[in-house]
């Protein structure tokens, strides 16, 4: 008697548990990071020189 009543239990319990049926599984995008060129960094300090540069001998 006991074992049937541990089958139902855990038959009932196995048919509630995929009531809602299988979720989609969620994936998620790769980070892409774009590339950037190593000049830029210095480009603008020396287009700030430059202008400095030509105020100063005006």
């Amino acid at each position: 008697m006991k074992k049937i009543a541990l089958a139902a239990a855990l038959s009932m319990a196995a048919s509630t548990a995929f009531a809602g049926g299988p979720a989609a599984p969620v994936v998620e995008a790769p980070v892409i990071a774009a590339k950037t060129s190593s000049s830029s960094g210095v480009l603008i300090p020396l287009l700030l020189l430059v202008i400095v540069a030509a105020a100063a001998s005006k």
